[in-house]
């Protein structure tokens, strides 16, 4: 699988058993708010909220958190103006790094990613510098111990997906972001629960890390996750599986 998708894997895997579900709420609810306000309050006709809630309640997010983040993206309730903003650098061993987040202060943002990349032996870097190495797509995962992978495969191709890859453990189903939903709804109609669903950035080209730079790799990438502006990070690193066995 894609370097990509290992390390969302080993998140989804140490979600279970180490994160702080406070931290969790918090990215969540932004992530509400700012669907909310952008595309109004109905998950029925706001895909990006639709996906936003989804996340929420599979954090077991109470129902009134939800109802509260979307009526302050309304406008409904008062709450903090969160806007989006996006950053491009590089980790160690050279691989790319896109960095979205929700802010209040991008000062504070931007100043918190540098420390982070810094200290890990990376770099910020200006923009546009690698976020052509990414496309725009969506990922729905499934449990491979649950389902066969015909069952996946033709719930998936047939509504429009691009690609199913399996390890073993999940499979990923990759799909055109026109086309998320519309997969995401015949996954359901088939039958098929899904792990996690997102519209994520997938790397065109990968580059192998390892050793050293890998373990700082790691590092960083769980240093940059930990900062309550950011909401996903991407790299194109398919990182050493030794390194990635040692973090799970």
């Amino acid at each position: 699988m894609a370097g990509h998708n290992k390390w969302s894997k080993i998140k989804r895997k140490k979600g279970v058993n180490d994160a702080k579900r406070g931290a969790l709420f918090t990215k969540i609810i932004r992530e509400i708010t700012v669907a909310a306000r952008e595309g109004g309050g109905s998950p029925d006709f706001n895909a990006r909220l639709r996906l936003a809630v989804d996340t929420a309640k599979a954090a077991s997010m109470p129902a009134e958190n939800i109802d509260r983040a979307i009526k302050k993206g309304t406008g409904e309730l008062e709450g903090t103006r969160y806007e989006e903003a996006t950053y491009e650098g590089y980790g160690p061993g050279g691989a790319a790094l896109f960095i979205e987040c929700l802010t209040d202060n991008t000062n504070r943002t931007v100043a918190d990613v540098r420390f982070a990349l810094t200290k890990y032996d990376g770099s910020l870097g200006t923009d546009g510098s690698v976020a052509w190495q990414f496309d725009r797509k969506g990922q729905i995962v499934v449990d491979a111990s649950r389902y066969t992978e015909e069952a996946v495969f033709e719930a998936a191709i047939e509504a429009g997906a691009e690609d199913v890859a399996g390890d073993g453990e999940e499979f990923v189903i990759t799909t055109d972001v026109a086309d998320f939903s519309a997969v995401q709804d015949a996954v359901r109609a088939a039958g098929i629960e899904t792990s996690s669903a997102e519209l994520t950035r997938v790397a065109k080209n990968e580059i192998a890390v390892a050793g050293k730079d890998a373990e700082k790799l790691v590092k960083l990438m769980d240093a940059l996750d930990e900062l309550d502006d950011v909401q996903k990070v991407h790299s194109n690193a398919d990182i050493d599986e030794a390194v990635l066995a040692g973090v799970e």
